[in-house]
């Protein structure tokens, strides 16, 4: 993913709102998000070239995003794909706590990332967040909040308005709507060059990755992606992949994880 928009904690009726966005070259060959066969039984998306997702979740709950750090002057050029970091830590029966803990140990092996991680704990949630160019594993504070190819809450133009585009939905009771969470990611408004990032790609790609919806020749918004948990501990997941050729055409897939269950 490239933009993780989300709520924790200030929503009366979803103490988790997730509004996400996956930013990927088009030739690059993916499968939309379904379960995967045991022993893996999360469901996820799938990159085909490497064999890793940016988001998945498991039958109990536990789930986690990935976005890359953009730095291309600290890029490792035999670095594993960031992909497995996500079914490494779903796949582990160690809490939450400690399968960050043993990331940070091996992450300076990977390209730059971030990572959300949540786990349930009834209707509560425990949310972290850690980048293997920072300090370590943070827990994630009640609040609205963004995170993109920099650091959590990075201001850049497209988390501030995003953030701020969440806000207005909450405030208006919209947040069960999938419609209105989706039109919100298909945000195209594209800031001015003087409030642009200078993250190392030069200024045509600044302004084309600046938007919370990407479309290039050659690279965009592949899948946008949203998660709710309500007040029982219940999930709603929803995607919606993009046809490259044309964005008016994509696919919707609807599902929902009971932790409660057997």
């Amino acid at each position: 993913m490239c933009l993780i928009l989300f709520a924790l904690d200030v929503s009366p009726r979803f103490p988790l709102i997730m509004a996400a966005n996956r930013d990927e070259f088009y030739h690059r060959p993916a499968t939309p998000m379904d379960f995967w066969p045991k022993p893996l039984d999360i469901l996820a998306g799938k990159d085909v070239s490497a064999g890793g997702t940016w988001f998945g979740i498991t039958r109990s709950g536990k789930f986690a995003a990935l976005t890359n750090f953009r730095d291309p002057s600290r890029m490792i050029s035999q670095a594993p794909t960031r992909g497995e970091i996500i079914t490494d830590l779903l796949s582990s029966d160690r809490p939450l706590a400690q399968g960050m803990d043993q990331l940070f140990k091996c992450s300076a092996r990977y390209n730059g990332f971030n990572l959300l991680a949540g786990s349930p704990q009834g209707n509560q949630l425990d949310l972290c967040w850690f980048s293997n160019q920072g300090k370590g594993v943070e827990k994630v504070d009640p609040g609205i909040h963004g995170l993109s190819n920099a650091f959590l809450d990075t201001p850049w133009p497209k988390i501030q308005r995003g953030k701020q585009m969440l806000t207005q939905l909450i405030q208006a009771g919209q947040e069960g709507d999938d419609q209105a969470l989706f039109q919100l990611l298909a945000d195209t408004k594209t800031p001015g060059d003087d409030e642009l990032p200078h993250t190392g790609v030069g200024l045509e790609w600044e302004r084309v990755l600046s938007p919370l919806f990407i479309q290039s020749p050659t690279y965009g918004t592949r899948a946008s992606t949203l998660v709710r948990m309500d007040n029982t501990g219940c999930f709603s997941i929803s995607e919606r992949s993009y046809d490259p050729t044309d964005v008016t055409r994509f696919t919707d897939r609807n599902f929902t994880i009971d932790p409660s269950l057997p």
